[in-house]
């Protein structure tokens, strides 16, 4: 496989780990990004294989175009893929209870990160003969409950936005967005993960008395992130794939 420049956001937490380590292991140099410098660190060197820890605001635009700057001082011209792991959950009992300090915060960690994060990298993604951008959402999305509407609005949009990546990809390279007569085929693709909720070895630690029905363990959702650069992009670009256990 050719050893591809990828991106993981939200590289601190257990998803996050195990993803840099699963994209390292595969032979790809990886990135990892935070917001804190010791905890990303500390991420880093447990996902090994050379994982690059990095800090950046991703809720800030500004900060993620200085993300984007400091490459060049890694010797990193472009970056072929982005896996975008920051999340969160707030809930509530009903609807009447949603507050605006829940729906703020899933806003900015769903929503404004993933559109910063998107559009700063957009054009290196859709450049890259690999590229790729995946997101993780929730089936709450498709199905939302009164208790979650924040969070289950929030990553709904976090989808319709990711769809909308997935439809420049297929503009730019059909040859439908201004290059008629040179389209490229497709090559980048935009895909949402779709799963119940993560499970990771310390929640089983933590809880042992829980089977955690339905959960898709951070192991599955690294070996899909390696999968996705070893299909077809016509294959991938666009869809939701369901992890299921």
């Amino acid at each position: 496989m050719t050893t591809l420049t990828i991106l993981v956001t939200g590289g601190s937490s257990a998803s996050g780990i195990a993803v840099a380590r699963a994209l390292g292991a595969a032979g790809h140099r990886v990135l990892t990004v935070g917001s804190d410098d010791a905890r990303i660190k500390a991420a880093a060197a447990e996902a090994g294989n050379g994982a690059t820890p990095l800090v950046s605001d991703l809720s800030s635009l500004d900060s993620v175009r200085e993300l984007a700057a400091s490459f060049r001082d890694l010797g990193i011209e472009g970056i072929d893929g982005v896996i975008h792991l920051v999340g969160g959950w707030r809930g509530a009992k009903g609807i009447e209870d949603q507050t605006d300090e829940d729906w703020d915060s899933m806003e900015r960690s769903a929503v404004t990160t993933l559109r910063n994060v998107s559009r700063v990298f957009y054009g290196q993604i859709e450049a890259s003969p690999h590229g790729r951008f995946a997101m993780v959402s929730s089936t709450t999305a498709a199905a939302p409950t009164a208790a979650a509407a924040s969070y289950a609005a929030a990553k709904a949009a976090a989808e319709a936005w990711t769809l909308a990546v997935a439809d420049g990809f297929r503009r730019a390279q059909s040859g439908t967005a201004g290059n008629a007569e040179a389209p490229t085929g497709q090559h980048s693709a935009a895909v949402i993960f779709v799963v119940k909720a993560l499970v990771d070895p310390a929640m089983r630690e933590a809880h042992p008395e829980r089977r955690f029905p339905g959960f898709t363990d951070v192991e599955e959702l690294a070996a899909a992130a390696v999968g996705l650069f070893e299909q077809p992009a016509a294959a991938l670009n666009g869809q939701r794939i369901l992890l299921a256990p």
